[in-house]
């Protein structure tokens, strides 16, 4: 039962990290109707922000945990979003009213460049980093033990959650999004500016996995410039098993496939447990294709 509690909180502290980045998948085709591949590399920029943040923070004599890491945090979730504004004007809004196609091959192509323009920059090795936050919470007379950063995962995961719900049913922010999610032409009939608000839903995506980008290296302890290739397609997964457009199955996809991945790798192995991710998507999208929580599109005529 230890050894189970144990990869039931790793398995949720990574499904936390894969329904992040998936909510950003989910909010772009919610409004927009494409995904947006380039999405994995926005992760993985956030990641060197925040690791490039840290380090100088210690070259300015800065060395207080709680502040290094709000600093950390606040630097990776604005640069992120400056890629993430550029990403849509760049590959998508002059693409916007072309075949569906255009927009798909422009969304790659940004993610081949900006994993290169990384690699560039920052060079090809991996790029290590010590730990900020040491020590662990143990649980059933030390049977159990957490990391107080994957903790922190699950907590501040949950606390982005509500607020991003509450963000979506509550504000006009919110109800210009779920307007344009709807019908975007009416919408800007109506007042709306939809370039807006399509600008800032890629903002909001991209400052999310920013959050996801700084809690991997904060768990893991090295990043590269390709991470964001297979976490983007793994995000991408949980964005389609939980219901593409809907933000809690978003999350609830990520939380599945961590879990999948955690308990697989755990019991079995790890060298298959992608296989097993992947077999529980093609068997979701066989007997039910909207995903579990999605909805049928119903087609107006």
């Amino acid at each position: 039962m230890d050894y189970f509690i144990q990869q039931l909180i790793n398995g949720l502290s990574l499904g936390a990290i894969y329904g992040l980045i998936a909510i950003g998948y989910t909010m772009v085709y919610g409004i927009i109707g494409m995904i947006n591949f380039a999405h994995g590399e926005i992760y993985m920029i956030g990641s060197f922000v925040a690791l490039i943040t840290f380090l100088a923070l210690g070259a300015l004599g800065i060395t207080w945990v709680p502040l290094a890491l709000v600093v950390m945090l606040a630097a990776s979730m604005l640069f992120t979003s400056v890629y993430g504004w550029t990403v849509e004007r760049i590959a998508y809004r002059p693409l916007r009213n072309s075949p569906r196609l255009a927009p798909l091959i422009s969304a790659i192509g940004m993610s081949i460049f900006l994993q290169n323009y990384m690699q560039i920059l920052q060079g090809a090795r991996s790029k290590p980093l010590q730990p900020i936050l040491p020590g662990n919470l143990t649980l059933m007379d030390g049977m159990v033990s957490v990391s107080y950063v994957r903790l922190a995962t699950i907590v501040l995961t949950l606390a982005l959650m509500i607020g991003f719900t509450m963000l979506i049913t509550r504000t006009s922010l919110g109800r210009a999004q779920r307007a344009c999610e709807q019908d975007k032409k009416m919408a800007g009939l109506l007042g709306v500016n939809v370039d807006r608000v399509i600008s800032l839903t890629f903002v909001m995506g991209a400052a999310l996995a920013a959050v996801a980008g700084m809690m991997v290296l904060l768990i893991y302890g090295v990043i590269d410039f390709y991470i964001g290739f297979l976490a983007g397609v793994k995000s991408f997964t949980a964005a389609v098993l939980g219901g593409v457009g809907s933000l809690p199955g978003a999350m609830l996809g990520g939380v599945v496939i961590g879990l999948i991945e955690s308990f697989w790798s755990g019991y079995v192995g790890s060298e298959w447990k992608d296989v097993a991710t992947f077999t529980l998507l093609v068997l979701v999208l066989i007997f039910r294709p909207t995903g579990l929580l999605g909805r049928p599109e119903i087609e107006k005529v």
